[in-house]
């Protein structure tokens, strides 16, 4: 069995990794780390939870110069993502690992933060890789302040959000930007749960030649994570949540719901039942968003409502129990909105608390997913099977 070395990781990055617990490779990682250390591009797929973020951050600094070119000519690496607190994320891990070879931290380029501080932080920095939305970074290379010439190795996270209708457009004309720019050995990985034949046509000619590569994205669906169905009417969908958290007891919950304003009103509605919950959504500032992500990490918000959008691609340790207040058709939206726990081979419970409009599609979803969805109700604070199991239910 392989480690990190195979990976490309230096022994200060093996030592890192393994003062994390982070000793073995999973299979993406070893799946993917071959082609990207021989310069290959590839578009990977792998369930949420399966490392994919060391997948391609591993090899990819393994790749880049030791130090700092002369003249300077841009970041080696760059990782591009679709929300704020991916961005920040993924720096945070690309730092980690930055640190273990002494040298410098990446740069964030958001738009939550002033372009004026970070065209001066490229400038004065000259950072060897840089984490950002697509719409940042294509300011900041339009208006001179960052250099595309430099880069060696280029990353699409969530890359069929990336290309979804919201940022369709400032993805595609960063990627010309970036092919006009870039050198032509230049390297790139598209990944995510739910990458598709779709995604990577979008990402022409960027992924020209790419290998597709996959792993079982179903395991985790099937093999660690419990899928619950519970019924309630529209209106009472907030109150049989409250009935559930009381009930299930978890340490850390994710809620989701389709809409910003759905967030708000559960979020209203679970503090006015004294229970802490904080909302993230798409129209919050970011100084909001940050304070609301940090009390669900840190504990002191037990619940975190979250609308699809800004919930992608989060890594938050702990997370035992996920709850959907509704059920689209999309069975990518299931997929990612599961995938926030069974982490790290950890398990986790996924529940849909719908109406009989969400629970049919949920049906919909169990079959063309390949998992088994077990009706629960809530009866005197407890979770329960109905009355009649047939054969094959959870009991």
């Amino acid at each position: 069995m392989s480690d990190f070395s195979e990976l490309g990781a230096s022994p200060a990055v093996r030592a890192r990794l393994a003062a994390r617990s982070i000793t073995l490779p999973t299979a993406v990682q070893r799946l993917v780390a071959g082609p990207l250390l021989e310069g290959r591009s590839v578009a990977f797929r792998s369930a949420t939870g399966t490392g994919k973020t060391l997948a391609y951050l591993v090899p990819a600094l393994a790749r880049l110069s030791p130090e700092r070119s002369s003249p300077y000519a841009g970041p080696e690496l760059l990782v591009c993502a679709p929300t704020l607190e991916l961005c920040a994320q993924i720096k945070g891990a690309l730092d980690f690992l930055l640190d273990a070879d002494g040298r410098a931290p990446a740069a964030l380029l958001i738009g939550s933060s002033s372009s004026g501080r970070q065209a001066d932080g490229l400038r004065k920095g000259k950072p060897l890789a840089a984490v950002g939305n697509p719409g940042r970074v294509l300011l900041l290379a339009k208006a001179g302040k960052l250099s595309l010439r430099g880069l060696r190795f280029l990353v699409l996270d969530e890359a069929d959000r990336l290309v979804a209708p919201e940022l369709r457009e400032e993805t595609a004309e960063l990627a010309r930007a970036i092919s006009r720019a870039a050198l032509p050995s230049l390297t790139v990985a598209a990944c995510s749960a739910t990458v598709s034949a779709k995604t990577v046509e979008s990402l022409r000619p960027l992924l020209e030649n790419a290998l597709t590569l996959e792993t079982d994205e179903r395991e985790i669906l099937r093999d660690r994570i419990r899928h619950w169905a519970i019924f309630s009417e529209g209106r009472r969908k907030t109150r049989a949540l409250a009935s559930f958290l009381a009930a299930a007891k978890p340490k850390k919950t994710l809620v989701f719901a389709s809409r910003s304003r759905d967030v708000g009103k559960a979020v209203a509605a679970l503090q006015a039942r004294k229970i802490d919950a904080a909302g993230l959504f798409g129209g919050m500032d970011s100084g909001e968003r940050k304070a609301a992500l940090e009390r669900f990490r840190s504990g002191k918000a037990a619940v975190l409502v979250s609308s699809d959008l800004a919930a992608r691609g989060l890594d938050v340790p702990g997370i035992s129990h996920v709850v959907a207040l509704d059920v689209g058709e999309d069975p990518d939206v299931y997929v990612h909105r599961a995938g926030r726990t069974g982490r790290a081979g950890a398990r986790g419970v996924m529940t849909c608390i719908g109406d009989e409009v969400d629970l049919r599609r949920l049906a919909a979803l169990e079959k063309k997913l390949g998992i088994a969805v077990y009706p629960k109700e809530l009866s005197h604070g407890r979770i329960l099977a109905p009355e009649r199991i047939e054969e094959g239910e959870e009991e």
